[in-house]
């Protein structure tokens, strides 16, 4: 059964959430496959990985160069299967549902409030299929996250 977790940003932009979940997800020992379709997206998640934590940064890399297999969080313009990094996991960071996202153990989809009514149509769409399990995510006004309706 795939698992789809619903992240709303009101408060904090991408940017900002991705590296903590990336930080989660690699210390678990998994991959990720970042999607965004914005070239200036991706150079924006690609700095803020770089930036996460003062002293180190979380390894990562683009999809297209000679060492996207052996990168742990690989960054990419389109979803194309299987990943080249192997990953198991995918971040929609741009908002944008892609079908493929169900060949993901778990997928997250990172929207804002101008994808809003794009997330709510996915979320009646996924509740038809028995094989995913839906998780939906806000963030108060101090950042921190809770699952919720």
């Amino acid at each position: 059964m795939a698992r789809v977790d619903f992240y709303r940003l009101s408060r904090d932009p991408v940017e900002h959430v991705l590296p903590l979940l990336a930080a989660r997800i690699l210390g678990q020992g998994d991959r990720l496959l970042i999607v965004a379709a914005s070239a200036m997206q991706r150079q924006a998640i690609d700095a803020a990985l770089w930036a996460h934590q003062p002293a180190s940064f979380l390894p990562h890399g683009a999809a297209g160069t000679p060492d996207e297999a052996i990168e742990p969080i690989l960054i990419a313009g389109a979803l194309d299967m299987p990943p080249a990094n192997g990953a198991r996991l995918v971040a929609l960071a741009d908002g944008e549902w892609r079908e493929g996202a169900l060949d993901f153990t778990r997928a997250f989809l990172l929207f804002d409030d101008a994808r809003i009514d794009d997330a709510r149509a996915t979320w009646r769409q996924l509740g038809n299929l028995d094989t995913v399990e839906r998780h939906f995510w806000k963030q108060d006004d101090q950042g921190r996250w809770a699952e919720g309706p």
